[in-house]
């Protein structure tokens, strides 16, 4: 579920946040006063902004509005590869990855954008990839009721590739089943069939 700010109360200015920047390139060996670096402050906290949107969004309340008429469609849906970028919550490095994610109708079904808004409004936090792809399928699953509900994700984590083990092209792969994708082998084959279709064309 949307886990907000511990206290909004005690949100930091923007004039604090810059100055937080400043500190940080000090630390870094640098002069936030050169010609250089004289905008980057505001720079980085107007970015700051765009990368933890997240955190101004509700994604359940994308999901209220459903469709019912339907013409007795009872089969999976599934959006594939929705390209977010995240960050990770241990060292602020980019997430880069793609998203897919599946459901199972009972009665209602979503406008397809929303589903793509639900990745990025928890993508658009700090993350870790596994409470990502359980927050996204747990989110859905509530809110549509469905029969059942996969996500799938698999991306590239900064904090390893540009660090530490410095291991570039490595992706890592999460997955979150629920309802008939846990339960039935035969749901979970067609689904996987489906991922492992190439695309027609490009559209």
């Amino acid at each position: 579920m949307s886990v907000p700010p511990s206290d909004t109360s005690k949100r930091p200015t923007q004039a604090e946040a810059e100055q937080a920047v400043r500190t940080l390139l000090r630390w870094a060996g640098d002069n936030p006063d050169r010609e250089g670096l004289h905008d980057t402050p505001a720079r980085v906290a107007r970015a700051y902004t765009d990368f933890f949107c997240g955190y101004e969004i509700d994604p359940a309340a994308l999901l209220r509005r459903t469709f019912s008429e339907v013409e007795g469609y009872d089969e999976i849906v599934l959006l594939r590869d929705i390209r977010f970028e995240s960050h990770c919550e241990h060292h602020l490095a980019p997430i880069i990855g793609r998203a897919h994610v599946a459901y199972l109708p009972r009665q209602r079904v979503v406008g397809i954008s929303k589903l793509a808004r639900v990745v990025d409004a928890y993508a658009k936090r700090l993350q870790i990839q596994e409470r990502l792809t359980a927050q996204i399928a747990n989110t859905i699953n509530d809110e549509l009721e469905p029969h059942g509900v996969a996500v799938i994700i698999e991306s590239s984590h900064e904090c390893m590739t540009t660090r530490g083990v410095h291991k570039p092209g490595v992706s890592m792969v999460t997955s979150t089943m629920l309802g008939v994708f846990r339960e039935n082998s035969d749901t979970r084959r067609e689904l996987m069939a489906m991922l492992n279709r190439p695309a027609a064309c490009e559209f």
